[in-house]
């Protein structure tokens, strides 16, 4: 286990500079209402980790121009193996979109940790899913015990999200991540589609896109099960320095409001968010757009306010702790900060 650590700490700290430059700064969904250059409007860059459905509020808050409203021209570049976090330490992203937990393993050592000032993603946005042909008797314990025991399973980057989640239930079924089966940790969450279509496992977990994606191309069925069944989950939070607070909290004021009305949007919209996620993600035909929103509405995705909950951070924090990936304390006021949120009411 320390060895792991020790590794994914490296490849956080060598892959930012790397992650960066092959995302060219290239923006998601270029917002068409944004100008490319505009003298009155501040620049910023928010890294991802992935490119996912879940993201929606942040891709309306660009097309839409709710940024632009605020005076803000904000991009989204991706940064993959952990160096979304990464890329906000060392200034080359403003903030970040991610979880709570990797906020804290980044801030490890950290005098300028990064602090979620709003919420995005308050479900824990990962599915497991199996080759086709496969699948577990039951959803019981015993049965689920039975059926992931010696699967070789495409679990993502060790210290991530969905890696982390995924151990946490084989701890919890009683099993020993290390020895009961075997993870796959690849850098790029994206890649478990062709992993399990190449036979390079029998299990893999992920989000939209990827869970339709891979039903099209008959690599699985539906999940066969759902972590959003946790509740309350800060799985994808926006963050930015602790300095950037203190220094300039007019733009993080800005910023928040304009997310706090895409989450709106999203939740009273739905036509407005079809239309941008089919702009988002030109390539999922309209039965994938639509399976994807209906999943992500039936399993209360999205936050309806952006309010981060001592309780969400609590669940995260508790799997964080269990999988012995983190053994430090913490403080929810450490890790959020609610100001801006509570401001934009």
């Amino acid at each position: 286990m320390k060895t792991k650590q020790k590794l994914w700490k490296r490849v956080l700290a060598a892959g930012t500079a790397a992650a960066l430059l092959t995302a060219g700064m290239a923006a998601c969904g270029e917002a068409k209402n944004t100008p490319a250059a505009n003298g009155a409007l501040k620049q910023l860059v928010i890294a991802e980790p992935v490119h996912l459905i879940g993201y929606l509020p942040l891709y309306i808050a660009q097309r839409e121009g709710y940024f632009k409203e605020q005076g803000l021209d904000v991009k989204v570049i991706q940064a993959t193996g952990g160096t979304h976090v990464t890329a906000v330490i060392s200034g080359s992203a403003w903030g970040v979109i991610g979880g709570v937990d990797s906020n804290v393993l980044g801030n490890k050592g950290n005098s300028d940790p990064v602090t979620a000032v709003a919420n995005c993603v308050n479900r824990a946005n990962v599915y497991l899913v199996a080759k086709k042909g496969l699948t577990p008797k039951s959803s019981s314990t015993a049965d689920l015990k039975t059926f992931l025991t010696g699967k070789t399973i495409v679990a993502g980057r060790h210290g991530g999200s969905p890696n982390l989640l995924t151990r946490y239930l084989l701890i919890k079924l009683g099993l020993d991540p290390e020895k009961d089966a075997r993870l796959l940790e690849p850098g790029d969450a994206a890649t478990v589609v062709s992993m399990l279509q190449n036979g390079n496992g029998q299990i893999g977990n992920g989000a939209e896109p990827q869970i339709c994606d891979g039903i099209e191309k008959n690599v699985w069925e539906e999940p066969f099960y759902k972590f959003t069944d946790l509740g309350d989950y800060s799985y994808s939070v926006f963050g930015v320095k602790k300095s950037t607070i203190q220094n300039d909290p007019q733009t993080v004021q800005k910023f928040v409001n304009a997310v706090l009305k895409a989450l709106k949007a999203v939740q009273n919209d739905k036509a407005l968010a079809k239309k941008d996620l089919q702009a988002e993600f030109p390539t999922l035909k309209e039965s994938q757009i639509e399976a994807s929103l209906h999943r992500a509405y039936e399993d209360h995705l999205w936050s309806i306010d952006g309010f981060i909950s001592k309780k969400a951070v609590d669940n995260d924090m508790d799997v964080l702790s269990k999988t012995g990936i983190y053994n430090g304390s913490y403080s929810y006021d450490t890790l959020v900060d609610m100001q801006f949120v509570k401001a934009a009411k």
